[in-house]
Order: C-alpha cells, then structure tokens, then sequence
C-alpha cells in the first residue's frame, strides 16, 4: 500500500501535464480560425470592386462625417482604407446624388 501512493503523485502529476501540453498546443495551434476579424488590408482605390471613390477626406473623422452625410441622405456609401489615404465610396448608381449631396454640404 505504501509504494503505490509513493508513485501516485507523480503519476497524476505526469498525466496532468500532459493533458496540459495538449491542451495548450491545441489552443495556440495556427490552423485553427480565430473569431476576432482581422485587421482590414489597405489597398489601392481600385481594389474596391464596382464601388466608386467620391471623396478623399484628409482624415478618417472627417471621412465618417462625409460618410454619415450621405447616408443621412439615403445613399449607401462606405469609408475605405486605401494606400492614398482614406476614400469614401458609393455605388456608380449614386454616384451623381452622392456628388451634388456632398457639394451642397
């Protein structure tokens, strides 16, 4: 009897450690996806499919404002990171409405 909780322990602590080492190179393992978006790739303006830059804000605050403008106005416009700087964008249907919301501003 005592030779066997003598070498318990340790066997529970071996055991406990290796349940530990796999789970731990499970959870940082690369192929698994994460759930947190990654960090939006800035790129040039005509990456953006069909959408059509109307605006080159100096700031991204700047580029909201114009953005929220325009949605206040019932167009659908997006503010896109580009390697120029921010852009805001709209669909080439609203580009005429977007422009002249824009101008009287």
């Amino acid at each position: 009897m005592g030779s066997f909780s003598y070498l318990f322990g340790p066997i529970v602590a071996f055991v406990a450690m290796g349940v530990m080492v796999l789970l731990l190179r499970w959870a940082f393992s690369a192929k698994k996806t994460s759930v947190v978006a990654a960090a939006a790739k800035p790129g040039a303006a005509s990456d953006y499919g069909m959408l059509v830059p109307i605006a080159t804000p100096a700031n991204y605050i700047e580029g909201e404002m114009l953005r929220r403008k325009l949605e206040e106005a019932g167009i659908r416009a997006n503010l896109a990171t580009t390697l120029d700087g921010p852009r805001v964008m709209v669909w080439p249907s609203d580009e005429d409405r977007a422009r002249s919301a824009l101008m009287s501003w």
